[in-house]
C-alpha cells in the first residue's frame, strides 16, 4: 500500500516525479521479529556480543560485491555506492524481502540508514550498543552523534528495539 501511494503521488505531481524511499520495518510477534525490507536501510540483531546484519542491501554495489566483481574494500569507496536497485514508490510494484527472525531475551534489534553505516564501522556500532544496552534512547543518540562526527554525509536514521522477558521494549 505504501508503494502504491508513493508511486501514485509521484506520477501525478511533477514536483515529486521520481520520488522513492528505502524502508525497513520490524514487527514483534510471538514467533519472532518480522522484518520487511526494501532498499539499503539495514536491520541488525545484537546477540551474545555479536552484531549480525539481517538484511541485504538492494544496491548496485552490493550486487557487484555478491557477484565477485568488487572486493569489500572497493565497495566502501565505490562512486556508485548510493545507487539503489529497489525502492518504495519508484515502480508500480515492488518486491519486498520479508522474513521472521527469532528473538530472545536480551536481543537488541537496530534499524538504521546508510547515513549511520557509511560513517561508523560495525565494531564501533556494536561497542555503543553493548555498553549502553540498558538505555536504548542513549544508544540512538550516541550512534547519531558518532555518524555526525564521522562526517554526517547523509540522512542518519537509527531505531532500536530491545527484547525483554515480556517482549519488546
Amino acid at each position: 500500500e505504501a508503494n502504491r501511494r508513493v508511486h501514485e503521488r509521484s506520477s501525478v505531481d511533477p514536483a515529486t516525479s521520481g520520488m522513492g524511499t528505502t524502508m525497513t520495518v520490524a514487527l514483534v510477534e510471538s514467533e519472532g521479529v518480522v522484518i520487511g525490507h526494501v532498499g539499503d536501510t539495514r536491520a541488525y540483531r545484537v546477540r551474545d556480543g555479536r552484531m549480525q546484519q539481517l538484511t541485504d542491501d538492494h544496491s548496485l554495489v552490493n550486487e557487484l560485491l555478491k557477484s565477485g566483481k568488487l572486493s569489500p574494500e572497493e565497495a566502501e569507496t565505490h562512486p556508485q555506492r548510493s545507487v539503489i536497485t529497489r525502492a518504495v514508490g519508484t515502480d508500480p510494484d515492488v518486491d519486498v524481502d520479508s522474513f521472521i527472525v527469532d528473538a530472545r531475551d536480551g536481543d537488541v534489534f537496530l534499524i538504521c540508514s546508510d547515513g549511520l553505516t557509511a560513517m561508523v564501522d560495525d565494531e564501533d556500532i556494536l561497542h555503543v550498543v553493548q555498553h549502553n544496552r540498558d538505555d536504548l534512547d542513549k544508544v540512538t543518540k550516541l550512534l547519531v552523534a558518532a555518524a555526525n562526527r564521522g562526517g554526517g554525509e547523509d540522512n542518519i536514521t537509527v531505531v532500536t528495539l530491545g527484547i525483554g522477558a515480556d517482549g519488546a521494549t
